[in-house]
């Protein structure tokens, strides 16, 4: 335990003690401790050292007596050791991406907290390498490393710099400057940046929660992380005609690019995110519509008409959809069961919570010929991979790119312009604010609180725009007439701003300062103003 109740006493020599005669005496918290020496400046030498130990206000040991920097000093342990207990008392609770994304940057950390040895040091590679596939993930533990493996977390057990050596700033500043470089050597993005010095500031909490550290030491150092940007850009949100057309080219390039146009339309209409639309199932999905002939409603287009007669034409409604899970593409090394997909709740929400969302009819259109044409898995799911499984992210990552190239100018192409599926939801999110819905409700539509709502899609937000144009261009044409008169007072006003184009209210003014100043024409003609040429 730890105490600040420190008391010491003179040095005595014992004449009965011949080895070592010089003893000191201290008490920590009414414990009484001694220590004896060879030579009284070697006693007063250890006696100095307690005092400015209490001098400073360090913290005594309870069970040694001796001060409390000494004691963590001698049961320090190596930082390749920390993380590994920090990623064994963390993997239950982590998410498997964020599994994914902790062991790489800690990795990426690691790497950074070792010595300058160079002789007998595996490449750079090899070290990475054993620490993401083995070293920070405790389900690869009980595997036998390769020999190259082996070898290299053999080295960084010996040469792991110390968790104490962060409580040295330039050790903590070397580790921060070198987050943000890239394996390649380029600069890395101020996201990564950010989220991975989360991480390590999170991985020395844990440091200092176990005693290892006195206080964070990121804290004590005037380092910032890159801005990132909190908003979306302009550039990539397409309008409705330009999502039109890529869906069109998606139907037109084949099947297997037309399988997934309704999954794109689930990004736009719904505004769902890609991992939500991929697990969207047939019995969360209400598609009304009616009958064009008949005049018969329909509470679910896609069944069968009771009736002999088809409904051959259907005029769809407002349908709507339930989203419940996600099953995110993680890889088998960070999932609990060993599977390439995590199933989870709807993200930032309780394991159990759904999400309803109106779907217009033009989505009801796309989910019904979709239905029709390709059916559903055996589970239910809408959207489904080739071979049956789940849709992967690669496979419409890549159809989406073919999409683009067919449906857009080659300008419009080499532009941020719905470069990935996922700026669908940033369109679906522009077109509803700027239609006027509420920002409660299109925040419940998409998943979001009102504050990120607003914060993530202020730029996208159309205001009154013209109107403001308007009214700037007419208090800087007010102003260039103005000017003129100044120049030409013997002439009146006959600026561009007082003539038929101009607006009336910005003639008047005009007019009014011209009657003003012809009424003081004594004063402008002996001083008259001058406008730079």
């Amino acid at each position: 335990m730890k105490s600040f109740e420190f008391q010491v006493w003179e040095i005595t020599k014992r004449a009965d003690r011949k080895a070592r005669p010089w003893r000191v005496r201290w008490a920590v918290s009414g414990k009484r401790f001694e220590d004896t020496f060879r030579t009284k400046a070697l006693v007063d030498l250890f006696r100095s050292v307690l005092l400015k130990a209490a001098n400073d206000g360090e913290p005594f040991d309870t069970d040694s007596g001796r001060p409390w920097f000494e004691v963590r000093a001698q049961q320090a342990v190596s930082w390749y050791a920390h993380v590994r207990e920090y990623m064994k008392a963390k993997w239950p609770r982590l998410a498997a991406k964020s599994r994914r994304g902790t062991v790489e940057a800690l990795t990426h950390v690691t790497l950074l907290m070792t010595t300058g040895a160079k002789r007998g040091r595996p490449s750079d590679a090899a070290l990475r390498e054993a620490l993401y596939a083995y070293a920070l993930n405790p389900r690869r533990w009980s595997e036998e490393p390769s020999d190259t493996h082996a070898a290299a977390l053999a080295w960084l057990e010996r040469e792991s710099l110390s968790v104490t050596e962060l409580d040295t700033t330039a050790t903590v500043r070397r580790v921060l400057d070198g987050l943000c470089v890239r394996i390649d050597g380029k600069p890395a993005a101020a996201s990564t940046i950010r989220r991975k010095r989360a991480i390590l500031y999170n991985a020395v909490g844990y440091a200092v929660e176990l005693g290892r550290l006195d206080v964070n030491p990121i804290d004590r150092i005037q380092w910032t992380a890159p801005e990132v940007a909190s908003g979306v850009d302009r550039r990539m949100v397409a309008n409705p005609a330009q999502v039109a057309a890529l869906l069109d080219a998606l139907q037109s390039i084949g099947k297997r690019t037309d399988r997934v146009t309704a999954f794109f339309g689930c990004l736009y209409y719904a505004g769902t995110r890609p991992s939500e639309a991929a697990d969207l199932r047939r019995p969360d999905c209400v598609l009304p519509g009616r009958c064009v002939d008949c005049d018969t409603k329909l509470p679910d287009v896609t069944a069968a008409p009771a009736a002999v007669r088809q409904h051959e034409k259907v005029k769809y409604g407002w349908g709507q959809i339930t989203l419940a899970e996600t099953a995110p593409r993680a890889g088998t090394a960070w999932t609990d069961d060993g599977q390439a997909h995590e199933r989870r709740g709807l993200k930032h929400r309780s394991r159990r919570d759904t999400r309803s969302v109106p779907i217009p009819p033009q989505l009801l259109a796309l989910l019904h010929r979709h239905i029709r044409d390709y059916g559903t898995a055996p589970d239910g799911r809408l959207f489904r991979g080739l071979r049956g499984g789940p849709l992967s992210e690669s496979v419409y990552n890549r159809w989406w790119k073919l999409a683009r190239k067919q449906a857009f100018t080659p300008v419009q192409i080499a532009s941020p312009l719905a470069r990935r599926p996922y700026d669908l939801r940033h369109a679906a999110a522009s077109l509803w604010l700027n239609a006027g819905v509420p920002a409660t409700e299109v925040a419940h539509r998409l998943g979001h609180s009102v504050a990120v709502l607003l914060r993530v899609y202020a730029n996208c937000i159309d205001g009154d725009a013209a109107s403001v144009n308007d009214r700037i261009g007419g208090c800087l044409a007010m102003t260039d007439c103005a000017f003129r008169c100044l120049r030409r007072p013997d002439m009146g006003c006959a600026g561009f701003a007082c003539s038929s184009q101009a607006p009336s209210a910005t003639q008047r003014l005009c007019d009014q300062f011209s009657r003003n100043h012809r009424r003081h024409s004594l004063r402008w003609s002996t001083r008259p103003y001058r406008l730079a040429e």
